[in-house]
């Protein structure tokens, strides 16, 4: 709000962030004050606690960075900054917040943990009046597979039982921003209000709600960031405050994509310069990190959601897109304030040295310390999604998952490292109707048992698929049962399909189990190379032992168990998790075709 004093030729349109809180460890904010002409003015408070250490004025006269430090002694409170030039002054409320108890305590998503992703406009719409809001333009659609189709926060908030039911933890919602722009956005990936929701999932009272109620059913909520570009349709665009505030090319410039750039010894600066400052699209702005006001606003609008929504990690899009120093720097900040929160990056690249090198304390750092604790394990992806479709070779088949394993010597903590199969840039796992749910089956085993934090992507529990080179749109359908005209509610058991009830069953089962397996969410692993289409591999801890036999060969199997003796030792009677029975073994182990076997040995 403002209010002005005289004939004031200026206003205030926005100051972000638009609140703080006392009690930060770091006890500095930078205000961005923007309205026409503010430059010419000079700001003042008078608050116990609190005062002015920087105010910077940019080539821009419509704003001013306004730099306040706030002591231990400042309390939560509502005061006024008053803009004073000659007679005239404007003033704004701003308040002071307390923050929410053991914030700096704050726990977050590990290895224990099954995250659950969707995209909110496709996942369930539960309140159609927010369909469609005209000052934001891009209309339902639900015939398009590139226009919105209505899906928003109530329709999240009205499934956590769900997601209950399915086993899942955590929750990786597809950002839920403002994305303001004239071309397709049902994505979230164009923010143009770093600040609010986009009026067509809700407001930020309705993430705040979601957040709350999913925290009460032990769901935890991970936000999805994008900090390498915003979208054209920002205010920004109209009224940028500085020339360097994006980076800026004589023409169109697209980035290069190419991420391993940027630990490639032999890389020209050119074709670096191309990666980072380049634009993802031309309808996505590239933010210039370099830029300190940029940086301080960027790190502040994380810490500002945390606070806000009780956040329990941070999901980051296009991670090596942005620039790298000021990536650690975000690291730092974000773990000085929360020691115990878990950020995960998009490390979009084939190879596990290449995905190492932006893991926290990477040895291929080559004197860069990334300090993001988690990345996207991509390589993993890919041989998930080769490995049950090849026969048995050398590096096929299941050595190519083995294959991938065997490098985790790079990393710096495998455990930490986001494991999946598919999400929403990639075409799904499941390929089509009729797909061999055994392979479903043996790919779902393997991704909830082995090291790291698995990821589903929702509809993967019901066997949706699509196919990337039929667009992204068709990788992203409606869940059937988000629409009141939906002819099938899948949310439902008796609204699935035989082939579905029996994948949700299949996953709830190893889901539900999961949480309480020790040695799956905190235990080391061990594996036998494959052989003959068998994979077998332990997870354990001094409490419990996991034995997981994989089956890749369409013929059934008998194991001689010395031959594994190091994971199996001396145990005859096991728990049959996926059959949910207890089972005595002697010298040989039988197992179907392609099947898997996931067994606990019983004291």
């Amino acid at each position: 709000m403002n209010a002005s004093m005289g004939q004031a030729p200026s206003t205030i349109e926005r100051i972000e962030p638009a609140n703080w809180w006392v009690g930060m460890k770091n006890p500095e904010v930078q205000l961005m004050v923007h309205g026409k002409d503010i430059a010419a003015y000079t700001p003042s408070i008078k608050v116990n606690g609190v005062v002015i250490t920087k105010i910077e004025k940019v080539e821009n006269p419509n704003y001013l960075f306004v730099t306040l430090n706030i002591s231990s002694k400042a309390s939560a409170c509502k005061f006024n900054i008053s803009f004073k030039k000659g007679n005239d002054v404007l003033v704004y409320a701003y308040e002071l917040k307390e923050r929410r108890k053991n914030a700096a305590q704050q726990k977050s998503f590990t290895a224990q943990d099954v995250i659950y992703l969707l995209m909110p406009d496709r996942f369930s719409n539960g309140n159609p009046a927010n369909d469609n809001i005209a000052s934001l333009g891009d209309a339902v659609d639900r015939s398009k597979p590139n226009s919105r189709h209505g899906g928003d926060i109530a329709g999240i908030e009205n499934h956590l039982d769900y997601f209950k039911d399915l086993g899942v933890t955590a929750l990786w919602i597809n950002p839920l921003l403002e994305n303001k722009m004239k071309v397709l956005s049902y994505h979230g990936y164009a923010i143009t209000d770093f600040y609010n929701v986009d009026a067509r999932f809700g407001n930020n009272d309705d993430y705040v709600r979601l957040s709350a109620k999913a925290h009460a059913k032990g769901l935890k909520m991970i936000m999805d960031m994008i900090f390498n570009h915003c979208g054209t349709g920002h205010f920004w665009m109209s009224d940028m405050p500085e020339k360097d505030w994006f980076h800026q090319w004589p023409q169109f410039t697209r980035s290069n994509f190419r991420s391993t750039i940027l630990n490639d010894p032999y890389a020209t600066k050119a074709d670096a310069d191309q990666m980072t400052n380049g634009w993802f699209d031309t309808v996505m702005p590239d933010f210039n990190q370099q830029n300190p006001r940029v940086a301080n606003y960027l790190i502040q609008n994380s810490i500002w959601w945390v606070e806000v929504a009780d956040l329990d990690g941070i999901r980051m899009d296009t991670y090596p897109y942005s620039d790298k120093d000021f990536l650690a720097r975000w690291c730092k900040e974000m773990l000085h304030e929360y020691p115990n929160f878990n950020m995960v990056g998009e490390t979009w690249t084939s190879t596990a040295p290449n995905i190492s090198y932006w893991q926290a304390n990477s040895k291929l750092g080559n004197g860069y310390n990334s300090h993001l604790p988690s990345v996207m394990d991509f390589p993993l992806m890919y041989a998930i999604n080769q490995a049950f479709d090849e026969p048995e070779g050398w590096d096929t088949g299941l050595n190519k998952v083995y294959g991938v394993l065997t490098q985790d010597f790079v990393y710096p903590d495998p455990m930490n490292l986001l494991i999946f199969a598919d999400n929403h840039d990639l075409s799904r796992f499941y390929k089509a109707k009729g797909d061999s749910l055994d392979r479903y089956k043996l790919a779902m085993t393997f991704l909830l048992t082995t090291r790291g934090i698995p990821q589903i992507y929702y509809g993967t529990e019901i066997l949706m698929s699509g196919d990337k080179s039929q667009g992204d749109g068709r990788l992203r359908n409606d869940f059937p049962g988000g629409w009141a005209e939906d002819k099938a509610n899948a949310f439902a058991a008796e609204g699935r399909t035989k082939a579905q009830n029996e994948a949700f069953n299949f996953m709830s089962n190893l889901l539900k189990w999961r949480q309480h397996s020790e040695a799956i969410g905190k235990g080391k692993l061990i594996h036998y190379v494959p052989e003959d289409g068998v994979y077998v591999y332990s997870r354990y801890t001094d409490k419990e032992r996991v034995v997981i036999v994989l089956n890749n060969s369409t013929l059934p199997k008998n194991i001689k168990l010395d031959q594994y003796s190091e994971v199996f030792k001396d145990s005859k009677s096991f728990y049959d998790v996926l059959n949910n029975k207890d089972i005595t073994l002697n010298k040989q182990l039988k197992i179907a075709s392609r099947s898997a076997l996931v067994l606990v040995a019983k004291p």
